[in-house]
């Protein structure tokens, strides 16, 4: 028999993809940081796996590492110009 629950790592999965739809619904302006909010969460949902029960937590928690490092770094990475 399989799995009758999803995984943590799972359910982040399917919530980067709701916000990456949702983001096609937002302003022309915003749609790229829409986008990058959703691969963002995904960025770090093994580890999240590890230490959160509930798959909007492990989102949130990725998302949140990620601006920190980018804070700490002075701003956004080269490789999301816009």
């Amino acid at each position: 028999m399989g799995r009758s629950f999803l995984s943590v790592r799972q359910g982040i999965n399917i919530i980067a993809e709701r916000w990456a739809r949702a983001s096609r619904a937002l302003r022309r302006e915003d749609k790229a940081y829409g986008r990058e909010t959703a691969d963002l969460a995904k960025m770090h949902a093994s580890e999240a796996f590890v230490g959160c029960d509930i798959p909007l937590e492990g989102a949130v928690f990725s998302v949140g590492v990620e601006l920190g490092k980018r804070e700490e770094e002075g701003g956004r990475p080269e490789k999301y110009p816009f």
